[in-house]
């Protein structure tokens, strides 16, 4: 049987996926109750909370650099980079795994499913166990970060002159309101 001309076609059946070898490869990121799909074109894609990753997941549970999917010929690898809380396929913690079609995936907190791989390598989806995680101890700024306020940045360095200008003000303020106040208690002389 030939598979359809259109690039991807998907058959969900008592919790199975069947795939073309043709399909352009995604990775769904569940959160937040909605889902997105991430078309994996590129050879080498990173993932994780920083934005110098090509799917950003904002999430404390998720490191700076969770995970990367490595391309080799028609399936991609999934590796763990050293993250907080890990990374599970299927429930299970791993350092570097093949991807199957359908494979649930845990980065910390956040859920996602591998989709397509051949025609012929389909399993069940797995059950989904909750897994305690925590926020990252420590989250490094990128280099390439920037202040992306309108308002330019506030001075740490203070003014000498300022504080100097300030103080003669409010002593001749006051020495205005003793002249004032010395007015109003003279008499006129009596004739």
């Amino acid at each position: 049987m030939r598979p359809p001309s259109r690039w991807w076609f998907k058959i969900v059946a008592v919790g199975a996926a069947i795939c073309y070898r043709n399909v352009v490869r995604r990775l769904m990121i569940t959160k937040g109750g909605g889902t997105v799909p991430h078309e994996l074109t590129e050879q080498l894609v990173t993932i994780g909370r920083s934005p110098e990753n090509m799917i950003v997941i904002d999430d404390p549970s998720v490191s700076g650099k969770h995970a990367q999917l490595q391309a080799t010929g028609d399936d991609y690898h999934l590796s763990d980079l050293d993250s907080t809380n890990g990374t599970r396929v299927n429930g299970e913690v791993i350092t570097s795994v093949l991807l199957r079609a359908a494979d649930r995936i845990r980065f910390g907190k956040v859920e996602a499913c591998f989709e397509c791989e051949a025609l012929d390598e389909t399993q069940p989806l797995p059950r989904v166990a909750e897994v305690e995680a925590r926020a990252a101890a420590v989250s490094a700024r990128p280099a390439d970060f920037a202040n992306a306020s309108p308002f330019q940045k506030r001075r740490s360095e203070r003014d000498p002159v300022r504080p100097v200008i300030y103080g003669v003000a409010a002593l001749a303020i006051l020495a205005f309101l003793g002249s004032m106040v010395a007015l109003a208690q003279m008499h006129s002389p009596i004739p």
